[in-house]
C-alpha cells in the first residue's frame, strides 16, 4: 500500500491527538500566525472520539459554580473558594474565544456547542445544608458569583428543578443553590467546528487513523515523529520544530518516549467511568438544570454525582453519573496492557507510595466495581426519587487518567488536575491530566504560548492579536470586577447565554 503524500514531511508544529485541546490550541496558534503550517495526527477515524465526545465527558461548561469539590470546609468550618475563582474565571477565556469565532463568522452559530443551563448544587442533611449555606455566604459576596441564589425551601427547590423533590419523603432538610448563568456544552461539537474552521484554512491538515510510534530528536534540534497508518501498516517520518501532545490518556506513554528529563517520574491512575442516560422526553423536558451533589469520601472528582440536562446533537437527554470504575485501558479506545506498559524505573516509587497512600481511593474503586445496577439505580434515585428504571440505559464514558509525580516532600504524589510539562527548550509540550480539561482549554491553550512562545508574546509580535481575540488577556478578572461584569455581558450576548 503507497504511503499518504497528502501529509507533508516537515512542519512547524504537529498536535498529537484530535480532541479539543489540539483543536483550540491550532486555532489559536493559526489565529496568531496565518502563516503557520500546523499537521494534526490522530489515531482514530474521526476527531473528538476520546474524552471530548458529548457522552464521554460531562459537558458542564465548567465554571465551577456547583462543583462542590472545588470548594472543600476548612478544619475551621469556613470554606475556601481559591480553586474555584481560578476555574471560574478560566472559563472566562473559552467564552471569549468561542465570541472572537462567532463574531468572525468561523463558528455560524454557537447554539451548535453551547446552551443556557442553570447551574445548581444540591444538599440533603444537617452537616451538609450548613455547609452549603457557609459556601454559598462565600461566593455570593465575590462578584464572579453575583446572581448565585440559595434556599432550603423545597417548594423553591422544586420550582428550579421538580425531578429532584417529586416523591422525597422523610423530614431531611435540604438546600440548594443556582446560578442561572451557566451553560451546557457539547465540546465533541465544539471540536468538529473547530478542526473544520482551522483545516479550511491553508497550511493546516489532519490525518486520520495514524498513530504516533515514537518521537526523538533530530540533529537539528527539531523533532522526528514516526507515524503509521493504522490501516495500511505503512510508516511515515514526520519532523517538526514544535510538539503538542494533547492525545488524553495516551500522552503519557508519548511523553515518557520523548525522553525530556522534565517528564521523568510521571505516572498515571486510570479511572472510567459509567452514566445512566435517559432519552425520554417526558424526562428530559421537565429538567433544565445540571444538579451537582457531593462526592462520596475518598472518590475522585470527576466522580461527583450529577444529574444533568445534556443537548447533544440538538437532543434533550438527562444523565445522571458517573459511577467510578477501574480499568487498566488510559483510554476509551485502548488497550488493557496502558497502565503496566507505563511503568519505568522512574516512575515506579512515585507510583508505589500513591498506592500506599491512597486506600481511600481504591477502596471507593472497588466498591464501585462491585456495584450491581440496582445498587447504582438507588444512587439515582436519591437524587430523582421518581426515576423509573425501563427510562435509563447504561453508558460507558470516557476514561480519565490521574497524574501520579514525584512530590517535594514525598516519593509520588495524586493530582486530579490538568498539568502542562514543557521542555526546557521551549520545542514539546505534554498536557496530562483529566478535571477540569474541556472547560479550559482556552486557558491551557494559553498556557503553551507562555511557556513556548513567550518571546512572540510581545508589543510588535502576536501580544496585539492576541488581545483582540482574548480582550481580558492579562486581566485578572477575580479582582477586577468591571472587566468581569463587562466581559461576561458581552460574551453571553454573542453566544445567547444568559446574564444577569
Amino acid at each position: 500500500m503507497p504511503i499518504d503524500h497528502n501529509m507533508p514531511a516537515r512542519a512547524d508544529i504537529v498536535m498529537v491527538g484530535g480532541g479539543i485541546m489540539s483543536a483550540t490550541l491550532a486555532t489559536v496558534l493559526k489565529e496568531l500566525e496565518p502563516s503557520l503550517n500546523i499537521v494534526i495526527l490522530e489515531v482514530l477515524e474521526d476527531c473528538a472520539q476520546e474524552s471530548s465526545h458529548g457522552w464521554n465527558n460531562a459537558g458542564t461548561g465548567h465554571a465551577a459554580n456547583c462543583e462542590m469539590n472545588y470548594t472543600p470546609a476548612r478544619a475551621d468550618g469556613s470554606v475556601d473558594i481559591s480553586k474555584a475563582l481560578e476555574v471560574n474565571t478560566e472559563f472566562d477565556l473559552s467564552r471569549q474565544l468561542w465570541s472572537y469565532l462567532v463574531k468572525k463568522g468561523a463558528i455560524p452559530d454557537p447554539q451548535a456547542f453551547i446552551h443556557p443551563c442553570p447551574h445548581m448544587s444540591f444538599v440533603w442533611g444537617q452537616e451538609n445544608v450548613a455547609y452549603l449555606r457557609r459556601r454559598f455566604q462565600e461566593m455570593s459576596a465575590h462578584h464572579c458569583y453575583h446572581g448565585m441564589e440559595y434556599s432550603e425551601d423545597p417548594k423553591q427547590i422544586e420550582a428550579w428543578a421538580p425531578l429532584i423533590m417529586e416523591g422525597r419523603t422523610g423530614n431531611d432538610p435540604v438546600a440548594a443553590t443556582r446560578i442561572v448563568t451557566g451553560a451546557d456544552v457539547d465540546y465533541g461539537a465544539l471540536t468538529h467546528l473547530l478542526i473544520g474552521q482551522v483545516t479550511a484554512q491553508p497550511g493546516v491538515s489532519v490525518h486520520y487513523l495514524k498513530q504516533v510510534t515514537d518521537l526523538a530528536r533530530t540533529p537539528d534540534g527539531k523533532w522526528g515523529i514516526d507515524v503509521k497508518d493504522t490501516v495500511t501498516h505503512q510508516h511515515q517520518r514526520l519532523e517538526a520544530g514544535f510538539v503538542f501532545i494533547g492525545a488524553g490518556g495516551g500522552a503519557l506513554e508519548l511523553l515518557q518516549k520523548s525522553g525530556i528529563p522534565e517528564g521523568h517520574g510521571y505516572g498515571g491512575f486510570p479511572v472510567s467511568g459509567i452514566w445512566l442516560r435517559c432519552d425520554v422526553t417526558d424526562v428530559s423536558e421537565r429538567h433544565h438544570a445540571k444538579v451537582y451533589g457531593k462526592a462520596a469520601h475518598g472518590s475522585p472528582p470527576m466522580s461527583v454525582p450529577h444529574l444533568d440536562t445534556r443537548i447533544i446533537g440538538g437532543k434533550k437527554s438527562v444523565l445522571f453519573g458517573p459511577y467510578a470504575g477501574f480499568s487498566s485501558r488510559f483510554l476509551k479506545h485502548g488497550s488493557l496492557t496502558d497502565l503496566f506498559r507505563s511503568v519505568r524505573p522512574g516512575n515506579v516509587l512515585p507510583m508505589l507510595d500513591v498506592a500506599k497512600d491512597n486506600w481511600q481511593l481504591t477502596e471507593y474503586l472497588v466498591s464501585q466495581v462491585l456495584q450491581s445496577p440496582a445498587h447504582q439505580f438507588e444512587t439515582l434515585r436519591q437524587f430523582y426519587p421518581n426515576a423509573r428504571r425501563h427510562d435509563w440505559a447504561t453508558a460507558v464514558a470516557g476514561q480519565r487518567v490521574q497524574i501520579i509525580k514525584p512530590g517535594k516532600d514525598t516519593a509520588g504524589m495524586l493530582e486530579f488536575g490538568t498539568e502542562l510539562i514543557a521542555s526546557a527548550d521551549k520545542s514539546l509540550a505534554a498536557l496530562l491530566g483529566a478535571s477540569p480539561g474541556a472547560s479550559t482549554a482556552a486557558f491551557i491553550a494559553l498556557e503553551v504560548l507562555q511557556k513556548c512562545f513567550a518571546d512572540r508574546l510581545t508589543p510588535e509580535g502576536w501580544l496585539p492579536r492576541l488581545k483582540a481575540i482574548i480582550p481580558t488577556y492579562g486581566v485578572d478578572l477575580r479582582v477586577d470586577a468591571d472587566a468581569c461584569r463587562e466581559i461576561r455581558q458581552s460574551t453571553a450576548a454573542t453566544l445567547n447565554l444568559t446574564f444577569v
